[in-house]
């Protein structure tokens, strides 16, 4: 079978098409034959892990350290990438009974990845559900990670109708997702992102958009209930203000200092908290409900084929991206479809 894979870490350029076994499911695994992957932050980030320092990391040193670790020291452990997906039930273990051959599914790998491939396999208890029926596996596919962290995130800051929430790094996975749910829970949100995503943001459904380079949003006079930071851009000195008496400036990345921040301010009346999302089998289900709903929607940027992995990554790299970015797990040659 066909997979994208990088032998060592760098430029977008390290990832290549391999032909590599295709793995068969043990007792309680379902193999998955793919269909669409995505490319998003955590993917650049491993990519090119060796070249990332404990200072560039949007985390604290401890979670950099492991996360090298983890990935590997010189080269990586995983060769292949890709957390989010979506495809069809190929074949399952003697043992699986939540699924069968021709579901139709989705859902999030998380750190361990892999999704880069034509064929995986995956525990018929991991973060994986049925996919909703009236969308792509395309759209399917770019659901799953931004919604799921930035559902568990919300409700780590209790989000009630009514309240205001500034969303800052609104544009991307997380940010996007956010947008979308913070609404869904009648919410008055203000994104923040760059000139080229304001129209993307609103079209998700912010009330105010903000452009970061033309506008200082904690000097504008505005408060907020709650104040989500997604990439640690901000801090509690220069958000403080902000805030309303009882706000809450919730961080999805932090190093040290925000969290002795959190701590100083766990008892007085604005609260800085710093959370670490894990999907789960349960959000993933609760997000599926929402985008049957009408009250997510999965929007595509570009799709990539498999063989033009190396062009989708450079492509977000670079900033270009309104939306998410797809790769399809599929190759075609003289007119037939190859996995």
């Amino acid at each position: 079978m066909k997979a994208i894979v990088y032998r060592e870490y760098g430029s977008p350029d390290v990832l290549h098409l391999e032909e590599i076994a295709k793995p068969e499911p043990k007792a309680h695994e379902v193999l998955i034959k793919n269909h669409a992957t995505t490319v998003n932050f955590g993917d650049l980030i491993a990519r090119n892990y060796r070249a990332i320092s404990p200072s560039q990391f949007n985390m604290m040193f401890p979670i950099w350290l492991l996360a090298k670790l983890s990935f590997g020291l010189n080269r990586p452990k995983n060769p292949i990438l890709g957390s989010e997906f979506a495809g069809e039930v190929e074949a399952v273990g003697s043992a699986v009974t939540r699924f069968k051959p021709g579901d139709p599914v989705f859902g999030y790998l998380g750190e361990s990845m892999g999704a880069y491939a034509a064929y995986f396999c995956i525990s018929e208890t991991g973060v994986m559900a049925i996919k909703p029926a009236h969308i792509t596996y395309e759209e399917a596919a770019v659901v799953p990670y931004g919604a799921i962290m930035a559902l568990n995130l919300l409700r780590k800051a209790n989000l009630q109708a009514g309240q205001k929430v500034l969303i800052n790094g609104a544009s991307g996975g997380i940010g996007s997702a956010a947008v979308q749910i913070a609404k869904y829970l009648g919410a008055e949100v203000t994104g923040v992102c760059g000139a080229p995503r304001l129209e993307f943001v609103q079209s998700l459904g912010a009330d105010h958009v903000i452009d970061y380079a033309v506008e200082d949003f904690t000097k504008n006079g505005e408060t907020y209930d709650l104040i989500f930071d997604i990439l640690g851009k901000c801090s509690f000195a220069s958000c403080k203000n902000s805030l309303k008496s009882n706000g809450i400036l919730l961080f999805a990345s932090f190093k040290m200092k925000q969290l002795v921040q959190m701590l100083r301010t766990s008892r007085s009346g604005k609260q800085v908290i710093c959370a670490i999302a894990s999907g789960s089998l349960e959000d993933l289900s609760y997000v599926k409900e929402l985008v049957e709903a009408g009250k997510i929607r999965a929007i595509i940027d570009r799709c990539y084929p498999m063989e033009q992995a190396a062009e989708a990554h450079r492509y977000v790299e670079e900033g270009h991206k309104k939306g998410n970015v797809v790769i399809t797990m599929q190759i075609y040659r003289n007119g037939k479809n190859e996995h």
